[in-house]
């Protein structure tokens, strides 16, 4: 029997990489919505270029959140406060297109979880599955990505 070969990557960027930044505008308006309504789901993509934000997902939330707002305040705490660094909070264009979560998914969640009328979580569920992969041994005192050792 012959042995097959083949070639895995995979990518990792690092601070100031645009990918980083819409992590943590993402993040951002997911704390946002926790904030006010703990039982928030919040499936939000966030894509970042020169000059632009897009925010795009689903949002099951009874909470009031000025997601403009939130995206220009993370963009200025991470320092982007510029047009000449590609990106200013202030003046980027900030598009955003989250509707209320598909009721089937909702409703689905909702008997996954358990949740009742008065809004309890009886267990637990999630309405989408992630794939992570990377290397992070304990045989290597950096302890993550290789290319990044020494960093």
């Amino acid at each position: 029997m012959s042995q097959q070969r083949y070639l895995f990557t995979s990518e990792s960027v690092t601070e100031g990489h645009p990918d980083k930044l819409a992590d943590q505008i993402t993040d951002a308006v997911l704390d946002a919505h926790l904030a006010q309504h703990p039982l928030a789901r919040v499936a939000v993509e966030t894509s970042v270029t020169t000059g632009l934000v897009l925010l795009s997902g689903e949002v099951s939330s009874r909470a009031q959140v000025n997601t403009a707002r939130v995206v220009r305040d993370t963009i200025a705490e991470i320092g982007y406060t510029s047009a000449e660094f590609g990106l200013d909070a202030e003046h980027c264009a900030v598009l955003i297109s989250l509707d209320q979560q598909s009721p089937d998914i909702a409703q689905g969640v909702n008997a996954a979880l358990g949740i009742s009328s008065d809004h309890a979580i009886q267990g637990s569920a999630v309405g989408k599955d992630r794939s992570c992969g990377g290397i992070a041994g304990s045989y290597r005192t950096e302890k993550g990505p290789c290319r990044l050792a020494g960093r």
